[in-house]
């Protein structure tokens, strides 16, 4: 299984909309999209392990800064503490 497929089995498991790796990184990218899927996005930085959240969005050209920016912007807005944000 490949990272992406893990983390978005992980993300979608709960969830009846799914999302694939480019709506996910869209979000990531996105402070604005990230708000419309919170559920998800809270699943990515609560439950995905800080490593393969690196790994994932290393994937798609994410750096780590612009990583922990995203997951502090989302911790922000959803009042939740993710390890990443710290």
């Amino acid at each position: 299984m490949t990272i992406a497929t893990l983390v978005l089995c992980v993300i979608n498991a709960p969830h009846s909309k799914q999302l694939d790796a480019q709506a996910l990184i869209s979000c990531l990218k996105n402070p604005a999209a990230a708000k419309t899927m919170p559920g998800h996005m809270s699943a990515f930085f609560g439950e995905v392990e800080p490593s393969l959240q690196k790994e994932f969005a290393h994937q798609f050209g994410i750096s780590d800064a612009e990583l922990v920016a995203s997951a502090k912007a989302f911790s922000s807005y959803s009042g939740e503490h993710y390890p990443i944000a710290a």
